[in-house]
């Protein structure tokens, strides 16, 4: 009869798995225990190194996840080699699970494609001001699958870059200057050319006013009772909306000292 309770047998074996295996795991334990901590100080030495180079503000996020990521990788495939596993078939079934991840998350590399191309092409920067997707506010962040915007309420909004990459997107901050376009009704009983001339005494006065191009002053519109003029000037972006809100003062002040009726 077998002696299947041949403890001499059973022990060497179990001896022999954890000497084999055993030192294996540890290696392989140490091994992402340190890797790990490499890994994280690679990635603090690269980021302050882009910042010493000056790189530009809108990559470092990107390529310091990118980077992280990549070296995560290659850190579990050698910790998988030293627990003893055929490399060749691993590679095999990694393909095999990539193929079918990359299937389920179609989304997230349409999204990491588009955060490609918005640091490829750049149509806006870390700090730019820009209206896409129904939104508008302060580029905040450009990652790997989203950019984040802080609108001037202080939310914060974070846009897939795969539908950002591939809208319209307007950047309010590329350009040095802006045109103000300012808009006052009032009653055709009025003299335009007085209030022309009062218009251009207060944006001559103003030195935000760019005197080229130079300001237009047009009647855009007019009813039977009502005329509206319209006042096209060019300013500083900075200016843009402090100009605006004070020359709306001012010309509320001014018409109502010269008796000029508003609408």
């Amino acid at each position: 009869m077998f002696d299947f309770f041949n403890f001499d047998a059973y022990s060497a074996t179990i001896t022999n798995f954890v000497m084999v295996y055993g030192m294996r795991l540890v290696a392989a334990t140490l091994t992402l225990l340190v890797g790990l901590w490499v890994i994280n100080w690679l990635n603090r030495l690269i980021y302050n190194l882009m910042v010493r180079k000056d790189v530009d503000i809108s990559l470092r996020p990107f390529l310091k996840n990118l980077l992280a990521i990549i070296m995560r990788v290659l850190l579990i495939i050698l910790v998988i080699a030293q627990l003893g596993v055929e490399m060749t078939s691993f590679i095999a079934i990694l393909g095999s699970a990539g193929l079918a991840i990359g299937l389920a998350l179609q989304g997230s590399l349409s999204n990491f494609a588009g955060g490609v191309l918005i640091l490829t092409i750049k149509p806006f920067r870390v700090g730019d001001y820009i209206e896409a997707q129904g939104q508008a506010g302060t580029v905040d962040i450009i990652n790997i699958f989203n950019t984040v915007i802080k609108t001037p309420d202080n939310k914060t909004i974070f846009i897939p870059n795969g539908p950002l990459a591939n809208s319209v997107v307007v950047n309010y901050t590329v350009e040095k200057t802006r045109r103000v376009e300012l808009k006052y009704p009032v009653s055709v009983n009025n003299d335009i050319g007085q209030v022309r001339q009062i218009l251009l005494g207060l944006l001559n006065a103003d030195k935000r006013v760019h005197p080229e191009p130079a300001p237009v002053i047009v009647v855009t519109d007019f009813t039977d009772k009502l005329l509206t003029l319209s006042v096209r000037v060019w300013v500083n972006k900075e200016n843009y909306w402090n100009f605006f809100w004070d020359m709306n003062e001012k010309v509320k002040a001014t018409f109502e000292e010269q008796g000029i009726a508003l609408s």
